[in-house]
């Protein structure tokens, strides 16, 4: 039985167990089990490795995107880039690490983009923001970071006003904030100044509708959740734990 699986803290109410339990039932894959492994940190990681000999590979995600690159014997050029990882594939004992999300994430966030949405809001800095970043700036669309403390190349979100907003017309965001079961939380930006010419995507995908992008919504603006992303990005997931390479 091959073992496969998700990292991460908490992981009370994870996308990847549900959907690879029902890839593996769908397609009839019988020898293929997939868990959550909730680790409170990140240095528990070989131990667990060491208790699962059958596992194959792992998803990680919030909050050791960034945290788990020690850990790995080789990067992807793009994790190298980035410095953050959401797939692991297990190769003669080595941890080979690959990003997927920015697969996840071109592809579900240029369904919806126009020629007008040509600069960037990139909420939080985390690890799904780096992927974010890296995409953006693949797609040669200009960013900017928005954080609650300083950055050296970024604002505050009390920076945040009518002009920046008219300006920035994509707005993404990749912080947890709006995850059931705190589904009244959302980035504290300046709704108000939302157009129809925005495009606001959430990571997040549940609930679908995030008062995040309720609030876009009422503003007339674009709006898109996490769903598809973690769909494609699961899928390119396993498309490195099954490969020969």
């Amino acid at each position: 039985m091959q073992l496969f699986g998700l990292i991460g803290y908490p992981l009370t109410h994870s996308f990847s167990k549900k959907y690879f339990d029902q890839k593996f039932n769908d397609e009839q894959i019988n020898n293929c089990s997939f868990l959550n492994f909730e680790i409170p940190q990140i240095k528990e990681l070989k131990f667990l490795i060491q208790q699962n000999p059958a596992l194959q590979g792992f998803a990680i995600t919030i909050p050791y995107k960034q945290q788990i690159i020690p850990y790995l014997d080789w990067l992807s050029e793009g994790v190298q880039q980035m410095q953050a990882c959401n797939c692991v594939k297990i190769v003669d004992g080595k941890l080979h690490g690959y990003n997927t999300d920015v697969i996840g994430f071109e592809k579900s966030f240029i369904q919806l983009r126009q020629p007008h949405h040509a600069k960037a809001l990139v909420l939080g800095t985390g690890g799904a923001a780096q992927a974010v970043i890296f995409t953006l700036k693949k797609l040669g669309i200009k960013h900017l970071s928005v954080s609650r403390n300083e950055l050296a190349n970024g604002v505050i979100y009390d920076d945040l006003n009518e002009a920046i907003l008219l300006e920035y017309t994509i707005i993404i965001n990749t912080t947890p904030l709006g995850t059931f079961p705190k589904t009244n939380e959302c980035p504290a930006i300046p709704y108000q100044y939302i157009t129809p010419q925005h495009y606001l995507f959430d990571l997040v995908y549940n609930p679908p509708l995030t008062q995040f992008l309720l609030n876009g919504k009422e503003q007339g603006a674009t709006i898109k959740n996490g769903y598809d992303m973690l769909t494609i990005q699961a899928e390119e997931n396993w498309k490195i734990w099954t490969s020969n390479g």
